[in-house]
């Protein structure tokens, strides 16, 4: 399963039991061209050790795991045409709930709804045994258009349910939830923001957007759009205030956050398109950086023996030190690759991103001594 840092894999140990449920979860339309029909996955709702398997273990979101088809991409960028036809390689990723709600809502600030699925113990079982040996053995070509993440959740449900339906599979993730709704397998309604059973994660949009327009109408900030003011570099985004009060350092902090990362994705952007230019040091440790993730193009090339098949119990012993031995190696990896990217960026942006980052860290330290100020 993928870890909370950069490059740290970690090794899940699934109990079906825990498992009260499955949902299909389905991320809103996104701005790449990949991305247009929104992306669809299954939530599995893990319950919390301890708690006895029912409703409430959907507040148990910390130990939600989500398994998301994509293509294993082991390009600088994206190519349009190698994922039009299937030189991706398909692969069936484990993540933690929290950490998809945190790439879709709050950084591509897409909405994320859930619609629980009327699966039986049974066939729940069955879908769980399917997706491990998918996950650990399966090795298909992912196709934008052919062989999606639409496709491959509901082929894994076709052969998960009993009888098979052989129906579910669609090109786009709303054509598999019109088939599972039509198959009275999902509700027809949509979750809504205030179903309170965790089915529905709003973008941040909107959040940002109430925040900003509070320290707008307070005159702490320039009268900017959203998108715009996101996007303007520190001295345009207004200056904080050294007396600035406990809610306004909050929500100047959260924007300040949005900004930072979207500041770095931009960097990141435009050292790739000019990464044919980039000083030979970074250059090379690209090269060895997708090298060193090409390890980790099929997990079952991770077992002792190598190769494909579900992990026995006698592996795990050793799995768990070559992922503590990957991990440490990778973030080394990963570090040095990221200061030698920083240091390849033209002077100009490099400022901007320390300017946001001392902000953060300023904003941060005022909420804390704020805080800590009794009333």
């Amino acid at each position: 399963m993928a870890g909370a840092a950069p490059a740290q894999l970690e090794l899940e140990t699934l109990d079906p039991a825990r498992v009260y449920a499955v949902d299909y979860l389905l991320a809103g339309a996104g701005d790449a061209a990949m991305s247009r029909f929104g992306h669809s996955m299954l939530r599995l709702v893990v319950c919390a050790p301890g708690r006895e398997p029912g409703p409430r273990c959907r507040m148990d979101l910390a130990y939600h795991r989500v398994l998301s088809f994509r293509a294993f991409v082991n390009d600088v960028q994206i190519s349009n045409w190698r994922g039009l036809t299937g030189a991706y390689p398909a692969r069936l990723f484990v993540l933690p709930l929290d950490q998809v709600i945190d790439e879709y809502t709050r950084i591509e600030l897409r909405d994320l709804q859930a619609w629980p699925l009327s699966l039986s113990p049974v066939q729940i079982d069955a879908l769980l045994q399917l997706a491990a040996r998918a996950h650990w053995s399966y090795d298909g070509r992912y196709r934008f258009i052919g062989n999606n993440c639409a496709v491959e959740s509901g082929r894994l449900l076709d052969l998960a349910l009993t009888p098979p339906r052989r129906r579910l599979q669609a090109t786009t993730p709303r054509g598999v939830l019109r088939r599972l709704q039509d198959a009275g397998l999902a509700a027809r309604l949509a979750p809504s923001p205030d179903s309170g059973q965790g089915l529905y994660f709003a973008s941040a949009r909107q959040d940002y957007a109430q925040l900003l327009h509070g320290l707008q109408q307070a005159g702490r900030v320039p009268p900017l759009p959203l998108e715009r003011w996101l996007e303007s570099p520190p001295r345009q985004r207004g200056e904080p205030a050294p007396d600035l009060p406990l809610q306004a350092t909050a929500a100047w902090w959260v924007l300040e956050t949005a900004a930072l990362r979207r500041a770095e994705l931009r960097a990141l952007a435009q050292l790739k398109r000019h990464l044919d230019a980039a000083p030979p040091e970074l250059q090379a440790q690209v090269a060895d950086w997708q090298q060193f993730s090409g390890l980790l193009d099929a997990p079952a090339v991770l077992l002792p023996a190598g190769g494909y098949g579900i992990a026995q119990p006698d592996d795990l012993g050793a799995l768990e030190q070559t992922l503590a031995r990957l991990g440490e190696d990778g973030q080394a990896r990963w570090q040095a690759l990221h200061e030698s990217a920083e240091r390849a960026l033209p002077p100009a942006r490099r400022q901007e991103l320390e300017q946001t980052r001392q902000r953060v860290r300023w904003l941060a330290e005022r909420m804390r001594a704020l805080a800590a100020v009794p009333d």
